[in-house]
Protein backbone atom coordinates (compact mmCIF):
# COMPACT_ATOMS: atom_id res chain seq x y z
CA UNK A 1 0.00 0.00 0.00
CA UNK A 2 2.81 2.11 1.03
CA UNK A 3 4.03 1.88 -2.46
CA UNK A 4 1.52 2.93 -4.07
CA UNK A 5 0.44 5.90 -2.03
CA UNK A 6 4.57 7.22 -2.46
CA UNK A 7 3.95 6.80 -5.98
CA UNK A 8 0.57 8.82 -5.96
CA UNK A 9 2.24 11.25 -3.77
CA UNK A 10 5.48 11.67 -6.36
CA UNK A 11 2.89 12.25 -9.75
CA UNK A 12 1.11 15.10 -7.93
CA UNK A 13 1.92 18.73 -9.37
CA UNK A 14 4.22 20.14 -7.14
CA UNK A 15 2.38 23.39 -7.38
CA UNK A 16 -0.87 21.75 -5.65
CA UNK A 17 -0.25 22.01 -1.83
CA UNK A 18 -3.48 20.85 -1.13
CA UNK A 19 -2.87 17.66 -3.18
CA UNK A 20 0.22 16.92 -1.82
CA UNK A 21 -0.42 17.67 1.84
CA UNK A 22 -3.30 15.26 1.43
CA UNK A 23 -1.72 12.58 0.39
CA UNK A 24 0.79 12.57 2.88
CA UNK A 25 -2.09 12.94 5.72
CA UNK A 26 -3.44 9.22 4.28
CA UNK A 27 0.18 7.86 4.22
CA UNK A 28 1.27 9.25 7.42
CA UNK A 29 0.27 7.69 10.43
CA UNK A 30 -0.09 11.56 12.31
CA UNK A 31 0.98 14.44 11.09
CA UNK A 32 0.28 18.10 12.64
CA UNK A 33 -0.82 21.29 9.92
CA UNK A 34 2.00 22.22 8.04
CA UNK A 35 4.08 19.29 5.94
CA UNK A 36 6.33 20.26 2.92
CA UNK A 37 7.42 17.39 1.32
CA UNK A 38 9.51 17.20 -1.82
CA UNK A 39 9.15 14.43 -4.76
CA UNK A 40 10.28 11.27 -4.81
CA UNK A 41 9.49 10.57 -1.37
CA UNK A 42 9.48 6.52 -0.42
CA UNK A 43 9.04 4.62 2.65
CA UNK A 44 8.02 1.02 3.44
CA UNK A 45 4.67 1.33 5.58
CA UNK A 46 4.04 4.73 6.19
CA UNK A 47 1.91 4.05 8.73
CA UNK A 48 4.68 4.11 11.60
CA UNK A 49 6.11 7.83 10.56
CA UNK A 50 4.58 10.48 12.66
CA UNK A 51 5.70 14.44 12.10
CA UNK A 52 5.42 17.61 13.80
CA UNK A 53 4.28 21.07 12.98
CA UNK A 54 5.99 22.76 9.84
CA UNK A 55 7.98 19.51 8.90
CA UNK A 56 9.95 19.74 5.70
CA UNK A 57 11.64 17.48 3.30
CA UNK A 58 14.12 17.98 0.57
CA UNK A 59 13.83 16.10 -2.17
CA UNK A 60 15.06 12.30 -2.81
CA UNK A 61 13.80 11.55 1.26
CA UNK A 62 13.86 7.85 1.66
CA UNK A 63 11.99 6.73 5.42
CA UNK A 64 12.06 2.89 6.01
CA UNK A 65 9.74 2.63 8.82
CA UNK A 66 9.29 -0.87 9.35
CA UNK A 67 9.21 0.15 12.97
CA UNK A 68 7.89 4.14 14.54
CA UNK A 69 9.64 7.10 13.33
CA UNK A 70 9.17 9.67 15.47
CA UNK A 71 10.31 13.55 14.24
CA UNK A 72 8.93 16.55 15.95
CA UNK A 73 7.97 19.94 14.98
CA UNK A 74 10.38 22.60 12.83
CA UNK A 75 12.42 19.74 11.58
CA UNK A 76 14.20 19.93 8.18
CA UNK A 77 15.41 17.15 5.98
CA UNK A 78 18.19 17.30 3.26
CA UNK A 79 17.89 15.52 0.01
CA UNK A 80 18.91 12.16 -0.51
CA UNK A 81 18.67 11.65 2.91
CA UNK A 82 17.63 8.45 4.53
CA UNK A 83 16.30 7.23 7.91
CA UNK A 84 15.79 3.91 8.52
CA UNK A 85 14.67 1.45 11.45
CA UNK A 86 15.28 -2.14 9.80
CA UNK A 87 18.52 -3.73 9.88
CA UNK A 88 19.96 -6.96 9.18
CA UNK A 89 21.95 -9.84 11.16
CA UNK A 90 25.93 -10.22 10.86
CA UNK A 91 25.58 -13.57 10.17
CA UNK A 92 25.42 -14.54 6.57
CA UNK A 93 22.95 -17.40 7.57
CA UNK A 94 20.29 -15.00 9.04
CA UNK A 95 21.10 -12.59 5.48
CA UNK A 96 20.40 -15.46 3.15
CA UNK A 97 16.83 -15.90 5.20
CA UNK A 98 16.03 -12.29 4.80
CA UNK A 99 15.75 -12.15 8.39
CA UNK A 100 15.31 -8.30 9.94
CA UNK A 101 15.05 -6.21 12.80
CA UNK A 102 13.03 -3.40 13.14
CA UNK A 103 14.40 -0.41 15.94
CA UNK A 104 12.77 2.80 16.03
CA UNK A 105 14.13 6.15 15.19
CA UNK A 106 12.96 9.61 17.42
CA UNK A 107 14.53 12.72 16.37
CA UNK A 108 13.28 16.07 18.51
CA UNK A 109 12.30 19.50 17.87
CA UNK A 110 14.36 21.83 15.88
CA UNK A 111 16.66 19.41 14.04
CA UNK A 112 18.32 19.97 10.50
CA UNK A 113 19.45 17.65 9.04
CA UNK A 114 21.51 18.05 6.68
CA UNK A 115 21.80 17.02 2.87
CA UNK A 116 22.98 13.04 2.08
CA UNK A 117 22.62 11.70 5.53
CA UNK A 118 21.51 8.71 7.00
CA UNK A 119 20.14 7.77 10.33
CA UNK A 120 20.64 4.00 11.83
CA UNK A 121 18.14 2.07 13.23
CA UNK A 122 17.53 2.57 17.15
CA UNK A 123 19.08 6.34 17.09
CA UNK A 124 17.42 9.04 19.05
CA UNK A 125 18.32 12.62 18.49
CA UNK A 126 17.81 15.38 20.38
CA UNK A 127 16.03 18.60 20.58
CA UNK A 128 18.01 21.26 18.38
CA UNK A 129 20.46 19.85 16.92
CA UNK A 130 22.21 20.08 13.28
CA UNK A 131 23.07 17.05 11.43
CA UNK A 132 25.89 18.15 8.93
CA UNK A 133 25.80 17.06 5.57
CA UNK A 134 26.49 13.62 4.91
CA UNK A 135 27.18 12.64 8.36
CA UNK A 136 25.88 8.93 9.13
CA UNK A 137 24.21 8.93 12.91
CA UNK A 138 25.18 5.55 13.91
CA UNK A 139 24.24 6.49 17.71
CA UNK A 140 21.95 8.53 20.03
CA UNK A 141 22.71 12.80 19.74
CA UNK A 142 22.05 15.01 22.84
CA UNK A 143 20.46 18.22 22.79
CA UNK A 144 21.98 21.54 21.35
CA UNK A 145 24.59 20.64 19.12
CA UNK A 146 26.30 19.77 15.90
CA UNK A 147 27.31 16.09 14.50
CA UNK A 148 29.14 15.50 11.57
CA UNK A 149 31.13 12.54 10.49
CA UNK A 150 31.21 8.94 9.53
CA UNK A 151 30.11 8.01 12.41
CA UNK A 152 29.17 11.05 13.03
CA UNK A 153 30.36 12.76 16.51
CA UNK A 154 29.85 15.63 17.94
CA UNK A 155 31.56 18.57 16.58
CA UNK A 156 30.49 21.68 18.38
CA UNK A 157 27.80 22.68 21.20
CA UNK A 158 24.79 24.97 20.22
CA UNK A 159 24.12 28.00 22.78
CA UNK A 160 20.13 27.95 23.11
CA UNK A 161 19.54 31.95 22.89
Amino acid sequence: MALKRCTKFNTIDPADYEAQLFAIKELFGSTKEQVYIQPDFNCDNGKNIHVGEDFLTNYNVTILDIAPVHIGDYCMIGPNTLITTVGHPLNPEGRREKKAYGRPVTIGNDVWIGGNCTILPGVTIGNNVVVAAGAVVTKDVPDNCVVAGVPARIIKRIENE
